[in-house]
């Protein structure tokens, strides 16, 4: 090697050398506050903690679904049925997760086998989580084999599950949200092992198991982030150093001091995740419609009136060409086809995966069963609702504290948060947020007789607004107004109970597919053409694949040097 090749080694590798030093450098320093310049993640300081920061993965079972500007209602190139209830909208939906499949009869039965578990003498709970497998029956139809066999025998066990309601649901999002979590937090030693949970861990020093957890109560997300899930044989290994100065270090039972102070997992930590729910129906129409796969450089090139591109309803690929993209009623009296070459190879439900999934990587989007969304279904939806994150059916609630003071939540006999309509628009006074949770938890105090308001969870007084001259109401869906409701959802059918569901189903015909067609049905009520996925909240950037796109450079923040 001559002396310029070796120079230019030289050069390299001290380039490489001085760029590693100064990795290593920043990466030693502590971050600090921007606009206080004291250090973060230091205990003498008094604790300041800041967490690192990264877009949070998705809960499992869910992908990634960017969001962006739509028209809501676009891909409807008909209106069949003269509802005129899709008036075509602009909107922007932000980025979320969704369930890569629809809910299947396992994952149900994995909710049922947990309730059967945890509170195997509450029979009320068990038959309330239970589907109602008689929406097979058919005054003209033998369809009773499957009033017994759909949800239960295994050779169903991956298709949809059907005959669960809107409230159902709430239920199953909330179970599933508080099983996750939990399996988290145990997984990673937060929270006790599982094996330690149920007594199967190793035996300590005294040849004992590990100790019976103090808190009876199942896990739940919102009671253990307000560190009331804590204790004995329910703190985990690998807990989370608590570095705040007015945290206390375990005592021992020689009274000398013991292990180092831990904490439970905080939202800033990134830990846990955020909820399942039902996905609104903006989320679940731009998810359907999957435009993703027709767009470079924000332009469309190619609308669609199915999730798949194409006005036809038959694979145009050549493996699989003439086949039938989804699982749905090609005319009356052909659910499959004809024996020896069925065109969708299926007479009820299909399987979960049955067909190819959309530009997203969602599975039947179109087809197999209908789908429940979150909202409350009004006729006039489009013209009304905002254009960023359309949605109606808010109703606001509040968590009721047993201890306003210490701001301990009250739970129910499951040990869940109890929860109650908000009672005012903004942040109320400190003193009337206390006057207002004593008032929930003593209504009948003062010898004062219980009222209507305070017995009724869904008609707790509240504070008066002097301009409107009306008490605030935690209905946003403008449909608790001052106008006669004497015959409101009498005469009709759509109610503030009213909620929508999409997608078509294997007893519908090709028109339903269309991603923009809209029905609704009674919350409490269920069928064996309708089951659902669930969503789940972003948070963070909306990006999800930033890497080999344009972005504007940006600088770190300079350390600061007190002199």
């Amino acid at each position: 090697m001559n002396s310029k090749n070796m120079k230019i080694l030289f050069t390299r590798t001290a380039l490489v050398l001085f760029g590693l030093g100064a990795l290593l450098s920043s990466c030693s320093k502590r971050p600090q506050s921007q606009k206080t310049g004291i250090t973060y993640n230091d205990k003498t300081n008094g604790g300041y903690e800041r967490f690192r920061q990264a877009h949070p993965s998705p809960g499992p079972g869910l992908v990634p679904i960017e969001g962006g500007t739509f028209v809501m209602g676009g891909s409807a190139d008909q209106d069949v049925t003269y509802d005129y209830n899709n008036v075509r909208r602009r909107v922007t939906v932000p980025s979320f997760y969704m369930d890569e499949t629809e809910v299947s009869n396992q994952d149900w039965l994995d909710y049922l086998h947990w309730i059967s578990v945890t509170f195997h003498e509450d029979h009320e709970l068990y038959y309330n989580a239970m589907p109602d497998t008689l929406v097979w029956r058919r005054p003209l139809s033998y369809n009773e084999p499957y009033v017994d066999n759909y949800l239960r025998h295994p050779a169903f066990q991956d298709y949809p599950v059907v005959g669960v309601n809107w409230d159902q649901i709430q239920d199953y999002c909330t179970w599933r949200t508080d099983r996750m979590n939990e399996n988290i937090l145990r997984e990673t030693g937060r929270l006790a092992s599982w094996k330690d949970a149920s007594g199967q861990g190793a035996k300590g020093k005294n040849g004992k198991a590990a100790p019976a957890p103090a808190n009876k109560d199942p896990f739940n997300t919102d009671i253990y982030l307000n560190g009331q899930y804590r204790g004995q044989g329910i703190d985990g290994k690998k807990m989370i150093a608590d570095i705040s100065p007015n945290a206390k270090a375990t005592t021992g039972a020689n009274g000398k001091a013991g292990k180092a102070p831990v904490r439970a997992a905080r939202i800033e930590d990134g830990i846990l995740k955020q909820g399942y729910r039902l996905p609104s129906e903006a989320e679940w129409e731009y998810a359907a419609l999957s435009l993703i796969g027709n767009t470079e450089f924000e332009n469309i090139d190619n609308n669609k009136v199915y999730p798949w591109n194409g006005l036809g309803v038959r694979s145009a690929k050549q493996k699989t060409r003439g086949m039938i993209l989804a699982n749905f009623k090609r005319g009356l009296g052909d659910n499959m086809g004809v024996g020896g070459y069925l065109n969708d190879k299926a007479d009820i439900t299909a399987p979960v995966r049955a067909f190819p999934p959309n530009d997203f990587g969602l599975y039947n989007m179109a087809g197999n069963v209908n789908e429940w969304v979150q909202d409350t279904y009004r006729q006039t939806s489009f013209e009304e609702f905002e254009d960023f994150n359309p949605f109606r059916g808010n109703e606001y609630v509040n968590k009721r504290l047993a201890d306003p003071e210490h701001g301990v939540y009250a739970k129910d006999k499951y040990g869940k948060p109890i929860l109650d309509p908000a009672k005012s628009a903004k942040k109320m006074k400190y003193n009337d947020l206390l006057a207002t949770q004593q008032a929930l938890n003593n209504p009948t105090a003062n010898g004062a007789a219980a009222t209507p308001a305070a017995t009724n969870a869904n008609a707790v007084a509240a504070p008066k607004n002097p301009l409107a001259g009306k008490p605030y109401n935690p209905d946003f869906r403008g449909a608790a107004d001052s106008v006669n409701t004497t015959l409101y959802g009498t005469t009709t059918l759509v109610n503030d109970h009213s909620k929508v569901y999409k997608g078509g189903s294997w007893n519908d015909m090709a028109y339903w597919l269309n991603p923009a067609a809209r029905r609704f049905m009674n919350e409490d009520e269920s069928s064996a053409e309708v089951g659902f996925r669930c969503a789940m909240t972003m948070v963070g950037a909306p990006e999800i694949s930033p890497s080999g796109k344009p972005h504007y450079s940006t600088k770190n923040p300079k350390q600061f040097k007190a002199k």
